[in-house]
Formats: structure tokens, sequence, C-alpha cells
């Protein structure tokens, strides 16, 4: 028994071809990427449309302040390389 079924919808020319360029880097077809959203959308019953996607979360936003805060008060620490920041976080 075949429970698949044809969706036609119509988008912008561009938006598709731009799609199925990111789809395929991805290593997916476009197909697998509509599916994964309607399977979201159906699960959580709720759409996100943004017209800034990289926004930072409320949270991150907090964060970048007090590190903002700790650098022009002299509070921030830096380190010489990666591995010595490690090495001062295991002491903490």
């Amino acid at each position: 028994m075949n429970t698949h079924t044809i969706l036609n919808i119509k988008t912008d020319k561009k938006l598709k071809a731009e799609a199925k360029r990111v789809s395929a880097e991805l290593g997916v077809p476009l197909s697998t990427v509509i599916n994964a959203f309607l399977k979201q959308f159906v699960r959580e019953k709720e759409i996100t449309l943004s017209a800034n996607p990289l926004r930072p979360t409320p949270y991150l936003e907090r964060i970048l302040e007090e590190a903002q805060t700790e650098y022009k008060t002299g509070q921030a620490r830096t380190f010489e390389s990666g591995d010595k920041m490690i090495a001062h976080l295991k002491d903490l």
C-alpha cells in the first residue's frame, strides 16, 4: 500500500533554487527538508517566522552584556592560549 502523496506549492523560483542548493550542500533531498519541517509543524503545532534569523536569544544577549561589562571594567580574564584557558577552567 502506497502511503505517499504529492504536495504542490507555489514559491519563488530563486527561493526554490537556493533551498535546493543548501539541501544539496547538506546531502539531503529538498523533499526530506520539507517533510522534516511538516513533521515538526504537526508535532509542535506552531510555526516560527522571523525576518532576522540571526538574533541572539535573550539568554545569549544577557551573557554578552555581562561579558562587555567585564571587559570595560577590566574584570575580563585573558589567556595566551586555549590550553591555558582550559587549565584555568579545570582549576576552578
